[in-house]
C-alpha cells in the first residue's frame, strides 16, 4: 500500500534518556488518526521528528514518497507536511491578514509560481473567510480570544497548502462548545482532502474526530487502530486512560 507518511522504527534519544524506541507509524490520504499518550509519553518528539525540527538517530521517515533522513523543516513544508502548534505563534505586531501574507508568499516563492499582491490578499481573505475571522481581518492577534488564535494558527497552517496537517493540541483550555467548533472546522479541512494527525488530550474530541487512534506511553506505541477497540485495550487503560 502507498502511504501518505511512512515512519518507520524511528529511535530518538537525548543523551542517555530514551525519547522513542522503534515506532512505527503508517497514515493513508485522507485519514483522520488521533494521536494521544500521557505527557512525557514522546508525542511532541515524535511530531519534532516527523517536521524536521529534531533529527532521529534511527529509523526513517518517507512523506508521499520522498524519504526525509536529509530534509530540514522548511524543506518539509514545501513538500505538504505541516502542523501547529500548542502555543500559537502569531507575528504580534502584524494584522491577520498580514499574518496570512507571510506564508502565502513563502508557499509561492517555494513553488517558483508568481502571483499578484492582489491574488495573494484575496487568497489570505479567503483563508480567514474558512476559519470564520475575516471580520477582524485587520486585527491584531492581541484583540483575538483564545479560540480565535487557534483558528488564526490553522488557518496560517493551511496556507502552505498542506497534504498532511498535524494538529497539536490544538483545542486546550477550550470550553465545550469552542471544542465543537474547532473539530467541525478541521472535519471541514479533511473533507477538502487535507490528511489530519490530531494531538490531543480531550478524549471526547479525539474520539468523535479520529478515524484511527494510537496510542504512546513512555516513548513507545502501545496501541493502534479503531478508536473503539484502542479505549477497551487493557494496556491503555492501565497506562494512560486509567491514570
Amino acid at each position: 500500500m502507498n502511504w501518505l507518511l511512512d515512519v518507520k522504527d524511528l529511535g530518538k534519544r537525548f543523551g542517555g534518556f530514551v525519547a522513542l524506541e522503534n515506532i512505527s507509524l503508517a497514515v493513508r490520504a485522507g485519514e483522520r488518526v488521533g494521536l494521544i499518550g500521557p505527557n512525557g509519553s514522546g508525542k511532541s518528539t515524535l511530531v519534532n521528528c516527523i517536521c524536521g525540527t529534531l533529527r532521529n538517530e534511527a529509523g526513517s521517515v518517507r512523506f508521499d514518497g520522498h524519504l526525509l533522513h536529509r530534509s530540514v523543516a522548511h524543506q518539509r513544508t514545501r513538500l505538504g507536511l505541516a502542523r501547529t502548534f500548542q502555543l500559537p505563534r502569531p507575528f504580534a505586531s502584524l494584522s491577520l491578514i498580514d499574518n496570512m501574507r507571510i506564508p502565502l508568499i513563502y508557499t509561492v516563492a517555494a513553488r517558483g509560481a508568481v502571483h499578484s499582491a492582489r491574488d495573494i490578499e484575496a487568497r489570505s481573505f479567503e483563508l480567514l473567510r474558512e476559519v470564520g475571522l475575516d471580520n477582524k481581518a485587520q486585527r491584531l492577534p492581541r484583540d483575538l480570544t483564545q479560540v480565535e488564535m487557534r483558528k488564526l494558527e490553522l488557518a496560517r497552517a493551511m496556507a502552505a497548502e498542506p497534504k498532511l496537517l498535524i494538529a497539536d493540541e490544538s483545542m486546550a483550555g477550550l470550553t465545550h462548545s469552542e471544542v465543537e467548533d474547532l473539530l467541525a472546522l478541521l472535519k471541514r479541512l479533511n473533507e477538502q482532502g487535507v490528511t489530519i494527525i490530531l494531538i490531543e488530550h480531550i478524549m471526547r474530541a479525539v474520539m468523535s474526530f479520529s478515524q484511527r487512534l494510537v496510542v504512546l506511553v513512555s516513548g513507545r506505541k502501545i496501541a493502534d487502530g479503531e478508536p473503539d477497540e484502542v479505549v477497551h485495550n487493557p494496556d491503555v487503560e492501565r497506562a494512560y486512560l486509567g491514570q
